[in-house]
């Protein structure tokens, strides 16, 4: 089994890939040969038939895969393993052929294994001749029996052949022996090594594990790739859902507890409570509670379902949830409540805590208050989803109403920060508004608006983190305004334009001041009342902040304002700081917003293979934690490209979006997106219509990178007084930025509204400083066209060239066409990059392809992106189709994916 690691690599299975290596070498050299692959469930049979399939250069596949379902259907598998080569049916002589016909149906005469056996070795060898064939059978163990006759048949006689064939089963004892596969040459797979299991571990970056809980799951895992992805929530705290169905893996374990005398199921109870597998724990909790610790551990040991040494381990993580849940309620109190009698409370004072809150039958003022005491200690193993586990059951345990209230809404803002919206809102529902004071009915409200955001729900977010500032208006000045801020930054960080900004912004005039330092509320407002240079040196400050920069605090507020400032460095280290703080912390909410600011960033920048990938990244999160991808950051994506019909689909999609949500408002985003769209394809009357309804409201969003757009927009129509009027608060604002980016994009306006050489000349000196490729590429691009229209075609060309590699280089395909046409109307042609095959992928798919073409294997893919492998297979197999290519090594490199 494979391991993701930086290099995305197959490790700890070098024997195995080099048996592999070989098979296929000699097939391709005219020797054939068979291997089968037997191991235990999931221990990476499939992934080292992906590996094989990834290095097997020069052999065209064919696959076949056993089904428990198609068992009973003969000749099922061979037929999948047949049809792509029935083209070459009519080469092979009328015997063969008719008793392929007859084995596949319908066709005249019985079904024949005597027949189909030399007949398929007939269309295998033609098929061959024109490339070494490569046969993956997966999930061996479940072949129809004509099939695995005929396959075994066939094993035994492509020695001649260039045919390689690889299977994949359980071991003996499964249907695999009766298939005649048992007599092929075989490779049994062991587990993972301890080392690569840790590794397998660490690459869940997004999951927070104790360093004990993981030693625990190395240890009972035993290697199992699968059984390591079995990661506990919340770290081991969150308690296993005793209501759900259990699997029919977990119901072949408890067929075997309940057999057993109640002292061996107490033991097995004990040991399945405890996450850390620690046996001195163990062992002290079988004293207290009277347990034969000895006798009770020899016979759960002889059952086979846990192992006790100096480790605790079960067999497998579904057989310590199975026994877990095969407790009846009290015997599961009995047992955590031993567990917290012995555990150390210097040393592990949260698990000490989370235990007797697991052994409490009622509600406990004490235990409550325990737990929420350790609460930040659990939440360094086990992340926010261990918060989140604490608070609830604290709350669930305080008889005091006003403190079950508190650690409720705690609670919901843990749930909130760990991406479970859903039981956010089901923990929120149950407070009860009336018993409350105004700070919890403002707190209530903010949580909301939170709740709200999280679900895409954005308009209605900022209204209720008003009402909260209102309602303490008068009790709580300094309380009111942390919420105007917790408006401000909803409102922002939104994308739009919202009545519910000016609002802010009004209440804001004349709240409380700040209590030690200008806040954002104090710069916003200065920004539009004193405008940007009277602003700017404010903003700058509270965003670099007293004591710590702005974004440790408020990080979605803080690129808005990095934003308004022109500065796309400090936005590079919000979204570092963004990326590290969410795997750090195991905070999906964090992680998503560092994806989210990734990929806009990488959009901007012109790396659009980074910002596609940290979509599909963000997509796949939001999925896990079930709620609803995030879309605006998109919109840069696809105006960046410039593909007409694929973005014009997505505006419409999300400002339908955005006028369903309730706030009557326009997406600003939509609208800038649009203009630049246009813009790049030359449509500038459209282009002009799009940027004047991005400015149309007014607001602070639409003085950014809106007004280029309405430059060039208005001047290429002939709208030069409109042209020169969103000139000036252009140049006001990148001026007080004073950023290399700001200066540069306001002389390119400059240049277009002026027609003045030397401010072209400035922009392409001040761009070449700045990270934003594809505006580096437009400055170019603009003074080319310009020195063209002069007639000074010779200087042109040069600017035309760089122009046009820059910004193929960055994707944007539109504006590269531009230089491309001006180009060749100088007499010169430019160089074409070609992605007409990337052009029919989707995004995940280019994502999939994008770590497929690193090494990722199937599995690895889907552990990342929270899909099922054979999803991911699904995914490929498009992929492949789409690109016409056959093989995972012919991604590497692909010009489809350079976009």
């Amino acid at each position: 089994m494979r391991t993701v690691h930086s290099s995305g690599r197959l490790v700890g299975r070098q024997e195995e890939t080099g048996r592999l290596a070989g098979l296929t070498a000699a097939a391709r050299a005219g020797r054939g040969g068979a291997l089968v692959l037997t191991g235990e469930p999931g221990t990476g049979k499939s992934a080292l038939l992906d590996h094989t399939r990834r290095t097997a250069d020069g052999m065209r596949l064919v696959r076949a895969c056993g089904s428990r379902f198609e068992k009973a259907l003969p000749f099922a598998a061979l037929h999948q393993l047949c049809l792509p080569m029935l083209g070459h049916l009519s080469e092979l002589p009328a015997q063969h052929r008719d008793a392929l016909r007859s084995a596949f149906g319908p066709a005249p005469g019985a079904p024949d294994v005597s027949r189909a056996g030399p007949a398929a070795l007939a269309l295998l060898s033609r098929a061959a001749r024109a490339q070494p064939l490569l046969c993956l059978i997966d999930d061996a163990h479940w072949l129809d029996s004509e099939s695995s006759h005929v396959l075994a048949f066939l094993a035994r006689r492509i020695a001649g052949e260039p045919v390689a064939m690889v299977f994949a089963a359980r071991p003996a004892g499964e249907p695999t022996e009766a298939t005649g596969l048992a007599a092929l040459p075989g490779l049994s797979l062991s587990g993972l090594s301890d080392t690569d299991a840790r590794m397998l571990l660490a690459s869940l970056s997004h999951t927070t594990v104790d360093d004990q809980v993981r030693r625990r799951l190395v240890l009972e895992a035993r290697g199992n790739p699968l059984a390591l992805l079995e990661v506990p929530s919340a770290g081991g705290y969150a308690p296993l859902d005793t209501s759900s169905v259990p699997s029919p893996t977990e119901r072949g374990y408890r067929s075997r507890i309940e057999a057993l005398p109640a002292a061996v199921r107490l033991l097995l109870t004990v040991a399945s409570a405890d996450p850390t597998g620690d046996a001195a724990l163990l062992w002290a909790a079988a004293r207290h509670l009277g347990i034969d610790a000895t006798a009770s551990a020899a016979a759960a040991t002889a059952t086979g379902l846990a192992e006790f040494a100096t480790q605790v381990r079960f067999c497998h993580p579904l057989a310590r949830s199975a026994v877990y849940r095969a407790a009846a309620p009290g015997e599961r109190r009995q047992v955590h409540g031993a567990l917290a009698a012995v555990t150390d409370p210097a040393a592990d004072p949260d698990r000490q805590a989370w235990h007797r809150a697991q052994a409490a039958s009622s509600p406990d003022a004490d235990v409550a208050a325990e737990l929420e005491r350790h609460t930040p200690r659990a939440q360094t193993r086990g992340g926010t989803a261990a918060t989140a586990a604490f608070l609830e059951r604290a709350a669930a345990l305080s008889p005091d109403t006003a403190e079950r209230t508190g650690r409720t809404l705690a609670a919901v803002r843990a749930h909130i920060d760990a991406g479970m919206g859903e039981r956010a809102r089901q923990l929120l529902a149950t407070v009860e508004d009336t018993a409350m004071d105004r700070h919890r009915l403002a707190r209530v409200d903010v949580l909301r608006g939170q709740l709200a955001l999280l679900r895409q729900s954005g308009g209605s977010g900022p209204v209720f983190a008003l009402r909260a500032a209102r309602r303490l208006a008068e009790v709580d000045p300094a309380g009111s305004r942390d919420h105007l801020l917790d408006a401000l930054e909803m409102s922002l960080s939104t994308g739009r334009v919202t009545s519910a900004l000016d609002v802010v912004l009004a209440a804001a005039r004349t709240a409380a001041p700040a209590p030690r330092f200008p806040d954002a509320l104090d710069a916003f407002v200065r920004l539009t009342t004193e405008g940007p240079r009277a602003a700017y040196p404010l903003l700058r400050r509270v965003l670099d902040g007293e004591d710590a920069p702005m974004w440790t605090r408020r990080p979605a507020l803080a690129v808005v304002l990095a934003s308004e400032l022109w500065d796309p460095h400090t936005h590079t280290e919000i979204t570092d700081w963004l990326m590290k703080t969410g795997r750090a912390s195991g905070s999906p909410l964090l992680l998503r917003l560092g994806l989210v600011r990734t990929a806009t960033g990488s959009a901007l920048s012109g790396d659009l293979g980074r910002a596609q990938a940290a979509i599909a990244e963000e997509e796949a999160m939001a999925h896990a934690v079930g709620g609803p991808p995030v879309t605006y950051h998109r919109l840069q994506l696809a105006a960046m490209r410039g593909r007409r019909d694929e973005a014009v689909a997505l505006f419409e999609r999300v400002g339908a979006a955005a006028r369903a949500d309730g706030t009557g408002q326009p997406d600003t985003d939509v609208h800038w997106a649009a203009a630049v769209l246009h813009n790049g394809l030359g449509e500038y009357p459209a282009a002009l219509a799009a940027a004047r309804r991005a400015v149309a409201h007014g607001g602070l969003q639409p003085a950014g990178l809106v007004l280029p757009e309405l430059v060039e927009a208005a001047v290429r129509c002939g709208e030069h007084a409109v042209a020169a009027a969103a000139l000036e608060p252009l140049t006001e604002s990148t001026g007080a930025g004073g950023t290399s980016s700001g200066l540069g994009i306001a002389a390119y306006a400059r240049a277009l509204v002026t027609g003045r050489e030397e401010h072209y000349l400035e922009a392409v000196e001040h761009l070449e400083k700045s990270p934003l490729v594809p505006y580096r590429g437009r400055a170019r691009l603009l003074y080319g066209e310009w020195l063209r229209r002069r007639g000074r075609r010779r200087d042109s060309r040069g600017q035309l060239r760089a122009a046009h590699e820059l910004l193929s280089a960055a994707g944007a395909e539109a504006f590269a066409r531009r230089a491309a046409d001006e180009l060749r109307a100088t007499g010169e042609r430019a160089q074409s990059r070609s992605r007409a095959a990337g052009d029919r992928l989707t995004e995940q798919e280019r994502h999939i392809s994008r770590l497929v073409s690193t090494g990722a294997t199937s599995k690895e893919i889907a552990a990342r992106l929270h899909l099922s492998p054979r999803t991911v297979d699904a995914h490929l197999r498009n992929i492949f189709r789409k690109l016409g290519i056959t093989s995972r090594r012919q991604l590497t490199g692909h010009p489809a994916l350079d976009v």
